[in-house]
């Protein structure tokens, strides 16, 4: 059976987003990071995204500059099957934009579950932090991976709103010299 896990930039007081989206807050990545996303990117799989995520890292991974300036994650972004959860989104054909895109209107818990079944291989959610609200009050998500960047946002959009308590295990952290943490969990 498939995996689902996070991959989820949040500052210290847990924030994916500022109040209007922005994301210009995060550290820049540095070549420790670039080593550090290639190796995690490694293992493959489907990847989960919602639309303002999708269609922010459609506009850049497949241009020349992220290809030279990140081969390796490009690369694996480029090729890897997506799925985008989007109530408004129409359906992403392939061409010269971002290949292998599949648009779902709905999160639909049992046919969460029987994709993990069927298909094989993992899911990772990158970003989207409402869609990482929803599946995790699903119980839907296995592992969450979290890049805690060293800022205090005060305000935004929060990664955990509404989302039922569950407690987790520390599986992983990685700290890297410019001041991210990368912390992964697992529910108990």
């Amino acid at each position: 059976m498939g995996k689902m896990s996070t991959f989820t930039n949040v500052s210290v007081d847990g924030y994916f987003a500022g109040p209007n989206g922005e994301i210009d807050w995060f550290k820049p990545e540095d070549e420790e990071d670039r080593k550090f996303s290639a190796e995690a990117s490694k293992s493959g799989g489907t990847l989960i995204f919602g639309r303002t995520t999708y269609e922010m890292m459609q506009n850049y991974w497949p241009t020349p500059e992220a290809i030279s300036n990140n081969p390796d994650v490009a690369r694996i972004l480029n090729s890897s099957p997506k799925i985008v959860f989007s109530r408004t989104m129409k359906p992403v054909s392939d061409g010269p934009v971002w290949k292998n895109t599949r648009v779902v209107h709905e999160i639909l818990p049992e046919e969460i579950r029987a994709m993990k079944k069927q298909e094989n291989g993992d899911f990772v959610i990158l970003g989207s932090g409402t869609i990482v609200q929803q599946l995790a009050n699903h119980g839907l998500i296995d592992e969450y991976g979290l890049m805690v960047n060293p800022i205090i946002l005060g305000t935004g959009k929060y990664l955990f709103k509404d989302v039922t308590r569950m407690n987790l295990e520390l599986l992983e952290t990685h700290k890297f010299r410019n001041g991210k943490v990368f912390n992964r969990y697992k529910p108990v």
